[in-house]
């Protein structure tokens, strides 16, 4: 490869970042409209746990990961010292995460933790870029019956959730990459409101 190659491979590379970073950028500017859902969410946050309830979160890969996350920042800190924050992600426990899906199905994974752990007045947040995934539907069905909240985050194409999502934010994208940069960025919003009610 010549020195032009080369040259023409690297501004190649760097208008693909510019273009990402732009995209990204105007997606998350679009969750401006979603200003009042949010802090709907974080209404719906703050009174269950000032009344002695939990949060549960749930999702599948990058959302699983997101589940983690936030719950991490509710149990431990965002930015402020205050008491720890009842919130637990259905998506670390190995043994369960296995023998459920073995023995009665990927589908039941979430719906029978929250069976388990969930009680009425709780909140269940539901993420799924698709809004299509079997067991998050299953999940947001389990907790309307049972009486618990539901919050979903989901993409543009998400609307399968909204039967038994209480609020269901809706991020204005089809990329997977752009869903989850807005969802996380939604759940940093989230914490940092429940948080003020209680640093």
């Amino acid at each position: 490869m010549d020195g032009a190659e080369v040259d023409q491979m690297v501004e190649d590379k760097s208008r693909m970042i510019k273009s990402v970073l732009e995209e990204s950028a105007k997606v998350k500017l679009g969750l401006l409209r979603l200003a009042d859902e949010i802090l709907e969410a974080a209404k719906l946050l703050v009174d269950a746990i000032k009344a002695g309830h939990k949060v549960m979160l749930c999702g599948n890969g990058g959302s699983a990961a997101d589940s983690q996350h936030i719950a991490c920042e509710l149990v431990g800190k965002f930015a402020k010292k205050r008491k720890a924050l009842p919130a637990v992600a259905l998506t670390t426990d190995t043994s369960i995460l296995t023998a459920v899906p073995n023995d009665e199905g990927f589908d039941v994974l979430f719906s029978r933790q929250i069976e388990a752990l969930g009680g009425q007045g709780d909140i269940l947040i539901a993420i799924s870029t698709s809004g299509k995934s079997p067991n998050i539907l299953k999940a947001l069905e389990m907790a309307h019956s049972m009486g618990i909240h539901t919050i979903g985050l989901t993409g543009e194409h998400g609307e399968k959730m909204a039967e038994n999502c209480e609020l269901l934010i809706k991020v204005g994208s089809s990329s997977v990459a752009r869903i989850q940069e807005c969802h996380i960025t939604i759940g940093h919003i989230l914490c940092e409101l429940v948080e003020s009610e209680f640093a």
